[in-house]
């Protein structure tokens, strides 16, 4: 049992439904397995599920809990800022690869 600290630009979903209610209700939240700390306060970059960088979010909070099946999970709140265009989703989408997720999948 532990935090894992988040990668301190990237709000990656898991969930095409979370990620839909985000985009279209403008708040949302996002469950990740694990204890997880993510930087309440802050803009980050959200993701897809496939990587791709897809918008800005404010985080507006967090709660790590062991849920009723005994599974230690995190819910992340957040607000959409806005949606990135074509050029800032490319150049968001390369760094992050470079930076995180290749290192995650090997």
């Amino acid at each position: 049992m532990g935090f894992q600290t988040e990668f301190n630009s990237v709000c990656k979903f898991k969930n095409e439904q979370e990620l839909y209610e985000l985009m279209e209700y403008g708040r949302g939240k996002m469950v990740k397995k694990g204890f997880r700390v993510f930087p309440t306060g802050q803009k980050v970059i959200a993701y897809t599920p496939d990587n791709l960088a897809i918008a800005i979010v404010k985080i507006v909070g967090y709660i790590a809990e062991i849920n009723f099946q005994g599974e230690e999970v995190t819910e992340v709140e957040m607000e959409f800022i806005r949606k990135l265009n074509d050029e800032e989703s490319r150049i968001q989408t390369d760094l992050a690869y470079e930076m995180f997720f290749r290192e995650q999948q090997e």
